[in-house]
Protein backbone atom coordinates (compact mmCIF):
# COMPACT_ATOMS: atom_id res chain seq x y z
CA UNK A 1 0.00 0.00 0.00
CA UNK A 2 1.19 3.16 -1.02
CA UNK A 3 2.30 5.72 2.16
CA UNK A 4 0.20 8.95 2.85
CA UNK A 5 1.90 11.77 4.20
CA UNK A 6 0.11 12.72 7.02
CA UNK A 7 1.86 16.11 7.89
CA UNK A 8 1.59 18.07 4.70
CA UNK A 9 -0.98 16.67 2.71
CA UNK A 10 -1.17 18.44 -0.60
CA UNK A 11 -4.87 17.62 -1.95
CA UNK A 12 -6.63 18.75 -4.62
CA UNK A 13 -10.03 20.12 -3.95
CA UNK A 14 -13.08 19.13 -6.23
CA UNK A 15 -16.34 20.77 -7.55
CA UNK A 16 -18.56 19.98 -9.97
CA UNK A 17 -15.95 22.08 -12.69
CA UNK A 18 -13.47 19.98 -11.72
CA UNK A 19 -9.82 20.64 -10.24
CA UNK A 20 -9.79 24.55 -8.76
CA UNK A 21 -7.31 24.56 -5.98
CA UNK A 22 -4.89 23.00 -4.01
CA UNK A 23 -5.51 22.79 -0.24
CA UNK A 24 -2.82 21.38 2.92
CA UNK A 25 -4.85 18.46 4.72
CA UNK A 26 -2.88 18.43 8.13
CA UNK A 27 -2.43 15.70 10.39
CA UNK A 28 -5.66 13.88 12.07
CA UNK A 29 -7.79 16.03 10.06
CA UNK A 30 -10.96 14.90 8.49
CA UNK A 31 -12.61 16.01 5.37
CA UNK A 32 -16.68 15.89 4.43
CA UNK A 33 -16.99 14.67 0.92
CA UNK A 34 -20.20 14.10 -0.99
CA UNK A 35 -20.53 11.31 -3.52
CA UNK A 36 -21.75 12.98 -7.65
CA UNK A 37 -23.00 9.63 -9.01
CA UNK A 38 -25.74 6.84 -8.90
CA UNK A 39 -22.56 4.95 -9.96
CA UNK A 40 -20.08 5.76 -7.55
CA UNK A 41 -17.36 3.03 -6.90
CA UNK A 42 -16.18 2.15 -3.73
CA UNK A 43 -12.23 0.12 -3.25
CA UNK A 44 -11.55 -2.18 -0.56
CA UNK A 45 -7.75 -0.59 -1.34
CA UNK A 46 -5.45 0.98 -3.43
CA UNK A 47 -4.18 -2.27 -5.58
CA UNK A 48 -5.70 -2.52 -9.15
CA UNK A 49 -5.83 -5.28 -12.21
CA UNK A 50 -6.67 -4.62 -16.00
CA UNK A 51 -10.05 -4.59 -15.06
CA UNK A 52 -9.87 -2.09 -11.91
CA UNK A 53 -9.90 -2.28 -8.44
CA UNK A 54 -11.08 -4.93 -5.97
CA UNK A 55 -14.71 -3.21 -5.98
CA UNK A 56 -16.42 -3.17 -2.35
CA UNK A 57 -19.90 -1.70 -3.36
CA UNK A 58 -21.44 1.12 -5.75
CA UNK A 59 -22.26 3.74 -4.15
CA UNK A 60 -25.56 6.11 -4.89
CA UNK A 61 -25.30 10.11 -5.34
CA UNK A 62 -24.68 12.27 -2.45
CA UNK A 63 -23.38 9.54 -0.06
CA UNK A 64 -21.50 11.45 3.03
CA UNK A 65 -18.35 10.21 3.04
CA UNK A 66 -15.32 11.14 6.19
CA UNK A 67 -12.17 12.00 3.70
CA UNK A 68 -9.11 11.00 5.73
CA UNK A 69 -6.27 11.51 2.56
CA UNK A 70 -5.58 11.41 -0.72
CA UNK A 71 -2.65 9.51 -3.00
CA UNK A 72 -2.21 11.81 -5.60
CA UNK A 73 -0.62 8.63 -8.03
CA UNK A 74 -3.41 7.00 -7.92
CA UNK A 75 -6.10 9.66 -7.60
CA UNK A 76 -7.91 7.94 -4.93
CA UNK A 77 -9.18 9.35 -2.07
CA UNK A 78 -8.97 7.24 1.38
CA UNK A 79 -12.34 6.83 3.22
CA UNK A 80 -13.22 6.25 6.93
CA UNK A 81 -16.10 3.77 6.81
CA UNK A 82 -15.30 2.71 10.93
CA UNK A 83 -12.80 3.00 13.33
CA UNK A 84 -11.43 -0.54 12.07
CA UNK A 85 -11.85 0.38 8.40
CA UNK A 86 -11.12 1.92 5.27
CA UNK A 87 -11.89 2.17 1.69
CA UNK A 88 -10.90 4.35 -1.37
CA UNK A 89 -13.39 6.02 -4.08
CA UNK A 90 -11.91 7.89 -7.23
CA UNK A 91 -11.34 11.46 -6.54
CA UNK A 92 -13.65 12.51 -9.89
CA UNK A 93 -16.30 10.79 -8.02
CA UNK A 94 -15.94 12.80 -4.68
CA UNK A 95 -17.04 16.78 -4.11
CA UNK A 96 -14.75 17.47 -1.19
CA UNK A 97 -16.21 20.17 1.23
CA UNK A 98 -13.15 21.96 2.69
CA UNK A 99 -15.52 23.94 5.20
CA UNK A 100 -16.79 21.27 7.05
CA UNK A 101 -14.68 18.77 8.91
CA UNK A 102 -15.77 15.24 9.94
CA UNK A 103 -14.82 14.39 13.44
CA UNK A 104 -14.33 9.89 14.07
CA UNK A 105 -16.64 8.71 16.30
CA UNK A 106 -19.25 11.16 15.23
CA UNK A 107 -22.03 8.04 14.48
CA UNK A 108 -25.93 8.83 13.18
CA UNK A 109 -28.47 6.90 14.84
CA UNK A 110 -30.70 4.40 12.91
CA UNK A 111 -34.51 5.03 13.54
CA UNK A 112 -38.02 3.55 12.69
CA UNK A 113 -37.55 1.21 9.58
CA UNK A 114 -40.53 -0.02 7.55
CA UNK A 115 -40.95 -3.36 5.72
CA UNK A 116 -43.34 -3.24 2.33
CA UNK A 117 -44.38 -4.60 -0.98
CA UNK A 118 -45.78 -3.24 -4.04
CA UNK A 119 -48.68 -4.19 -5.42
CA UNK A 120 -47.60 -2.48 -9.20
CA UNK A 121 -44.32 -3.78 -9.61
CA UNK A 122 -42.04 -6.90 -8.56
CA UNK A 123 -40.25 -5.25 -5.54
CA UNK A 124 -40.39 -5.48 -1.78
CA UNK A 125 -38.57 -2.79 -0.12
CA UNK A 126 -36.35 -2.34 3.38
CA UNK A 127 -36.67 1.42 3.94
CA UNK A 128 -34.20 2.27 7.34
CA UNK A 129 -34.66 6.17 8.03
CA UNK A 130 -31.08 7.75 8.60
CA UNK A 131 -30.36 11.60 9.72
CA UNK A 132 -27.91 11.66 6.52
CA UNK A 133 -26.77 9.91 3.52
CA UNK A 134 -24.37 7.23 4.97
CA UNK A 135 -21.92 4.75 3.19
CA UNK A 136 -23.12 0.71 2.63
CA UNK A 137 -21.87 -2.52 1.57
CA UNK A 138 -23.95 -5.63 0.77
CA UNK A 139 -23.83 -9.42 -0.03
CA UNK A 140 -26.24 -11.68 -1.53
CA UNK A 141 -26.40 -14.97 -0.47
CA UNK A 142 -28.42 -18.21 -2.06
CA UNK A 143 -29.57 -21.29 -0.38
CA UNK A 144 -31.05 -19.74 2.08
CA UNK A 145 -31.96 -16.75 0.28
CA UNK A 146 -30.53 -13.90 2.17
CA UNK A 147 -28.99 -10.41 1.75
CA UNK A 148 -26.74 -8.51 4.73
CA UNK A 149 -26.04 -4.85 4.15
CA UNK A 150 -23.58 -2.62 6.50
CA UNK A 151 -24.72 0.59 7.05
CA UNK A 152 -21.38 2.80 8.14
CA UNK A 153 -21.64 5.61 10.65
CA UNK A 154 -24.36 4.32 12.17
CA UNK A 155 -25.22 3.57 15.52
CA UNK A 156 -29.05 1.79 16.39
CA UNK A 157 -31.12 3.60 17.97
CA UNK A 158 -34.59 1.52 17.88
CA UNK A 159 -36.60 -1.07 19.09
CA UNK A 160 -38.87 -1.63 16.31
CA UNK A 161 -39.29 -3.00 12.78
CA UNK A 162 -42.39 -2.73 11.10
CA UNK A 163 -43.18 -5.73 8.59
CA UNK A 164 -46.09 -5.06 6.45
CA UNK A 165 -48.16 -8.42 4.97
CA UNK A 166 -47.21 -6.70 1.31
CA UNK A 167 -44.01 -7.92 1.48
CA UNK A 168 -43.90 -11.14 -0.23
CA UNK A 169 -40.76 -12.15 -0.50
CA UNK A 170 -39.11 -10.87 2.32
CA UNK A 171 -39.49 -13.37 4.77
CA UNK A 172 -37.93 -11.22 7.82
CA UNK A 173 -35.73 -8.04 8.64
CA UNK A 174 -33.66 -7.85 11.80
CA UNK A 175 -30.13 -6.07 12.99
CA UNK A 176 -27.29 -6.02 15.45
CA UNK A 177 -24.69 -3.50 15.75
CA UNK A 178 -21.77 -5.65 14.60
CA UNK A 179 -19.24 -3.14 15.94
CA UNK A 180 -18.81 0.22 16.72
CA UNK A 181 -20.10 2.86 14.09
CA UNK A 182 -21.33 -0.28 12.00
CA UNK A 183 -24.67 -1.71 12.02
CA UNK A 184 -25.59 -5.03 10.51
CA UNK A 185 -29.09 -5.47 8.48
CA UNK A 186 -30.09 -8.84 8.06
CA UNK A 187 -32.89 -9.46 4.78
CA UNK A 188 -34.21 -13.37 5.00
CA UNK A 189 -35.85 -13.84 1.61
CA UNK A 190 -38.95 -16.82 1.29
CA UNK A 191 -37.28 -18.20 -1.50
CA UNK A 192 -33.40 -20.17 -2.18
CA UNK A 193 -32.66 -18.45 -4.88
CA UNK A 194 -31.96 -14.74 -4.61
CA UNK A 195 -33.66 -12.40 -8.24
CA UNK A 196 -31.76 -9.01 -7.58
CA UNK A 197 -31.76 -6.51 -5.69
CA UNK A 198 -30.58 -2.43 -5.53
CA UNK A 199 -29.39 0.14 -2.79
CA UNK A 200 -30.07 3.24 -3.24
CA UNK A 201 -31.39 7.00 -0.92
CA UNK A 202 -34.86 9.02 -1.36
CA UNK A 203 -34.07 11.93 0.87
CA UNK A 204 -32.07 10.16 3.63
CA UNK A 205 -34.22 7.18 3.63
CA UNK A 206 -31.97 4.17 3.35
CA UNK A 207 -34.03 1.65 0.22
CA UNK A 208 -33.16 -1.87 -0.40
CA UNK A 209 -35.36 -2.83 -2.76
CA UNK A 210 -35.74 -6.47 -3.08
CA UNK A 211 -36.59 -8.14 -6.13
CA UNK A 212 -39.46 -11.42 -6.39
CA UNK A 213 -38.58 -14.39 -8.44
CA UNK A 214 -41.10 -14.74 -11.59
CA UNK A 215 -44.20 -15.93 -11.16
CA UNK A 216 -43.38 -19.17 -13.27
CA UNK A 217 -39.61 -20.15 -13.69
CA UNK A 218 -39.94 -20.94 -17.48
CA UNK A 219 -38.45 -19.22 -20.36
CA UNK A 220 -41.42 -18.14 -21.93
CA UNK A 221 -41.92 -15.67 -18.83
CA UNK A 222 -38.68 -14.21 -18.69
CA UNK A 223 -36.95 -10.86 -19.84
CA UNK A 224 -33.00 -11.91 -20.61
CA UNK A 225 -30.37 -9.59 -21.58
CA UNK A 226 -27.39 -10.59 -24.34
CA UNK A 227 -24.73 -8.39 -24.12
CA UNK A 228 -22.17 -9.36 -27.42
CA UNK A 229 -18.70 -8.44 -25.61
CA UNK A 230 -16.58 -5.70 -27.03
CA UNK A 231 -17.79 -3.96 -30.36
CA UNK A 232 -16.55 -0.58 -32.81
CA UNK A 233 -12.88 0.13 -31.98
CA UNK A 234 -13.27 -2.54 -29.16
CA UNK A 235 -12.13 -5.05 -30.92
CA UNK A 236 -11.26 -7.43 -28.18
CA UNK A 237 -8.82 -10.40 -29.08
CA UNK A 238 -7.41 -11.36 -32.22
CA UNK A 239 -7.36 -15.26 -33.65
CA UNK A 240 -3.77 -16.03 -33.96
CA UNK A 241 -4.55 -18.32 -36.83
CA UNK A 242 -7.37 -16.85 -38.60
CA UNK A 243 -6.99 -12.83 -37.29
CA UNK A 244 -10.97 -13.68 -36.15
CA UNK A 245 -11.81 -10.43 -33.22
CA UNK A 246 -13.35 -11.20 -30.29
CA UNK A 247 -16.18 -8.57 -30.87
CA UNK A 248 -17.18 -10.65 -34.65
CA UNK A 249 -17.49 -13.48 -32.35
CA UNK A 250 -19.20 -12.57 -29.61
CA UNK A 251 -21.79 -11.27 -31.65
CA UNK A 252 -22.38 -13.94 -33.98
CA UNK A 253 -22.86 -15.92 -30.51
CA UNK A 254 -24.90 -13.02 -29.28
CA UNK A 255 -27.72 -13.12 -32.26
CA UNK A 256 -27.68 -17.19 -32.04
CA UNK A 257 -28.67 -17.14 -28.80
CA UNK A 258 -31.29 -14.28 -28.78
CA UNK A 259 -32.99 -16.23 -31.79
CA UNK A 260 -32.73 -18.98 -29.83
CA UNK A 261 -34.42 -17.81 -26.68
CA UNK A 262 -37.11 -15.68 -28.59
CA UNK A 263 -38.06 -19.25 -29.83
CA UNK A 264 -38.70 -20.17 -26.25
CA UNK A 265 -40.83 -16.87 -25.68
CA UNK A 266 -38.39 -14.86 -23.85
CA UNK A 267 -38.39 -11.53 -24.56
CA UNK A 268 -34.40 -10.59 -25.70
CA UNK A 269 -32.58 -7.30 -24.71
CA UNK A 270 -29.67 -6.90 -26.77
CA UNK A 271 -27.27 -4.48 -25.29
CA UNK A 272 -25.93 -4.22 -29.27
CA UNK A 273 -27.20 -6.22 -32.00
CA UNK A 274 -23.94 -4.37 -34.78
CA UNK A 275 -20.81 -3.77 -35.26
CA UNK A 276 -20.97 -0.70 -32.47
CA UNK A 277 -19.31 0.93 -29.67
CA UNK A 278 -20.88 0.90 -26.53
CA UNK A 279 -19.14 2.21 -23.48
CA UNK A 280 -19.62 0.27 -19.71
CA UNK A 281 -21.38 2.84 -18.07
CA UNK A 282 -23.80 2.90 -20.66
CA UNK A 283 -24.67 -0.36 -20.85
CA UNK A 284 -25.21 -0.69 -17.02
CA UNK A 285 -27.31 2.40 -16.96
CA UNK A 286 -29.51 1.39 -19.69
CA UNK A 287 -29.67 -2.46 -18.50
CA UNK A 288 -30.70 -0.27 -14.98
CA UNK A 289 -33.47 1.07 -16.80
CA UNK A 290 -34.76 -2.22 -18.53
CA UNK A 291 -34.34 -4.18 -15.28
CA UNK A 292 -34.42 -7.84 -16.96
CA UNK A 293 -34.79 -10.73 -15.24
CA UNK A 294 -31.17 -11.82 -15.49
CA UNK A 295 -28.61 -10.80 -17.89
CA UNK A 296 -25.56 -13.09 -19.66
CA UNK A 297 -22.41 -11.53 -21.18
CA UNK A 298 -20.59 -13.27 -24.09
CA UNK A 299 -17.14 -13.35 -24.75
CA UNK A 300 -14.17 -15.44 -25.47
CA UNK A 301 -11.19 -15.86 -23.73
CA UNK A 302 -7.07 -15.01 -24.68
CA UNK A 303 -4.15 -15.64 -22.72
CA UNK A 304 -0.22 -14.96 -23.01
CA UNK A 305 0.37 -18.31 -22.98
CA UNK A 306 -0.41 -20.51 -26.41
CA UNK A 307 -1.37 -23.59 -24.39
CA UNK A 308 -4.09 -22.26 -22.29
CA UNK A 309 -7.13 -22.97 -23.22
CA UNK A 310 -10.92 -24.55 -22.29
CA UNK A 311 -14.29 -22.72 -21.28
CA UNK A 312 -15.41 -20.95 -18.61
CA UNK A 313 -18.02 -18.62 -16.52
CA UNK A 314 -17.56 -15.38 -14.04
CA UNK A 315 -19.25 -14.21 -11.34
CA UNK A 316 -18.87 -11.92 -8.53
CA UNK A 317 -21.76 -12.40 -5.98
CA UNK A 318 -21.85 -15.89 -4.42
CA UNK A 319 -26.11 -15.14 -4.40
CA UNK A 320 -25.90 -15.52 -8.54
CA UNK A 321 -23.19 -18.53 -8.79
CA UNK A 322 -25.67 -21.01 -9.23
CA UNK A 323 -26.41 -19.50 -13.19
CA UNK A 324 -22.84 -19.46 -13.67
CA UNK A 325 -22.53 -23.11 -12.78
CA UNK A 326 -25.49 -24.16 -14.65
CA UNK A 327 -24.18 -22.04 -17.76
CA UNK A 328 -20.36 -24.09 -17.49
CA UNK A 329 -21.66 -27.07 -17.21
CA UNK A 330 -23.83 -26.98 -19.98
CA UNK A 331 -20.60 -25.57 -21.84
CA UNK A 332 -18.56 -28.56 -20.94
CA UNK A 333 -21.37 -30.99 -22.71
CA UNK A 334 -21.03 -29.59 -26.32
CA UNK A 335 -19.91 -32.09 -28.50
CA UNK A 336 -16.59 -31.35 -30.43
CA UNK A 337 -14.94 -33.41 -33.05
CA UNK A 338 -12.26 -34.26 -29.90
CA UNK A 339 -14.96 -35.01 -27.32
CA UNK A 340 -15.88 -31.86 -25.21
CA UNK A 341 -14.32 -28.08 -24.90
CA UNK A 342 -11.83 -28.29 -22.46
CA UNK A 343 -12.78 -26.57 -18.87
CA UNK A 344 -10.35 -23.11 -17.77
CA UNK A 345 -13.19 -22.85 -14.75
CA UNK A 346 -15.60 -21.02 -12.57
CA UNK A 347 -14.13 -18.08 -11.25
CA UNK A 348 -15.80 -16.23 -8.35
CA UNK A 349 -15.74 -12.59 -7.50
CA UNK A 350 -14.47 -11.47 -10.57
CA UNK A 351 -14.39 -7.68 -11.13
CA UNK A 352 -16.30 -8.06 -14.52
CA UNK A 353 -18.15 -4.94 -14.57
CA UNK A 354 -20.87 -6.56 -15.86
CA UNK A 355 -20.65 -8.74 -12.67
CA UNK A 356 -21.30 -6.30 -10.72
CA UNK A 357 -24.82 -5.06 -10.69
CA UNK A 358 -26.40 -6.67 -7.77
CA UNK A 359 -30.24 -5.68 -9.79
CA UNK A 360 -30.72 -9.16 -11.65
CA UNK A 361 -28.43 -12.64 -11.67
CA UNK A 362 -25.69 -12.07 -13.73
CA UNK A 363 -23.06 -14.23 -15.79
CA UNK A 364 -19.73 -13.67 -17.71
CA UNK A 365 -19.31 -16.45 -20.29
CA UNK A 366 -16.32 -16.87 -21.55
CA UNK A 367 -15.87 -18.90 -24.70
CA UNK A 368 -12.66 -20.91 -25.60
CA UNK A 369 -9.25 -19.19 -26.08
CA UNK A 370 -8.65 -17.20 -29.62
CA UNK A 371 -4.63 -17.52 -28.67
CA UNK A 372 -5.07 -21.25 -28.58
CA UNK A 373 -4.96 -23.13 -32.54
CA UNK A 374 -7.19 -25.68 -31.35
CA UNK A 375 -9.72 -23.58 -29.40
CA UNK A 376 -9.60 -20.88 -32.02
CA UNK A 377 -10.89 -23.76 -34.41
CA UNK A 378 -13.53 -24.21 -32.53
CA UNK A 379 -14.42 -20.43 -32.23
CA UNK A 380 -14.25 -19.87 -35.98
CA UNK A 381 -16.67 -22.63 -36.50
CA UNK A 382 -20.06 -21.84 -36.99
CA UNK A 383 -21.62 -25.23 -35.72
CA UNK A 384 -19.66 -24.61 -32.71
CA UNK A 385 -20.97 -21.27 -31.83
CA UNK A 386 -24.10 -22.33 -32.06
CA UNK A 387 -23.93 -24.96 -30.17
CA UNK A 388 -22.50 -22.62 -27.68
CA UNK A 389 -25.69 -20.41 -27.68
CA UNK A 390 -27.84 -23.77 -27.07
CA UNK A 391 -25.95 -24.68 -24.43
CA UNK A 392 -26.17 -21.21 -22.50
CA UNK A 393 -29.81 -21.56 -23.49
CA UNK A 394 -29.87 -25.10 -21.54
CA UNK A 395 -28.00 -23.69 -18.82
CA UNK A 396 -30.58 -21.00 -18.09
CA UNK A 397 -33.15 -23.22 -18.31
CA UNK A 398 -31.36 -25.79 -15.64
CA UNK A 399 -30.99 -22.21 -13.00
CA UNK A 400 -34.77 -21.74 -13.76
CA UNK A 401 -35.54 -25.59 -13.00
CA UNK A 402 -33.14 -24.62 -9.73
CA UNK A 403 -34.12 -22.11 -8.48
CA UNK A 404 -37.61 -23.30 -7.60
CA UNK A 405 -36.75 -26.73 -5.63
Amino acid sequence: MKAFNWLSLSVFVLTHTGLVAQTPVLRDTLLTGYTRTALTPLYYGQGTDRLGGARMETLDSGVVLRLTGLDTVSRLWRVRLSPTLSAFVPTDQIIADTLTASQPGSARFINNWTVSGDSTRPFDYVAVRLPTRLPYRSQVHNDPGRLIVDVFGATANTNWITQLSSATEVKRVWFEQLADETVRIYIDLKHRQPWGYAIYYQRNTLLIRVRRPPGRARLRDLVIAVDAGHGGSNTGARGQQTGKLEKEMTLDVALRLQRLLERAGSRVLMTRATDTLLGPTARILAMRRAQPNLLVSIHFNSAGNAGVRGVSTYYKHPGFRPLSQHILHELLQIRTNDGHPNEFGNVGHFNFFFNAPTDYPNVLVEGPFLSNPADEALITDRRFRHRMAKAIRRGIRQFLADSVR
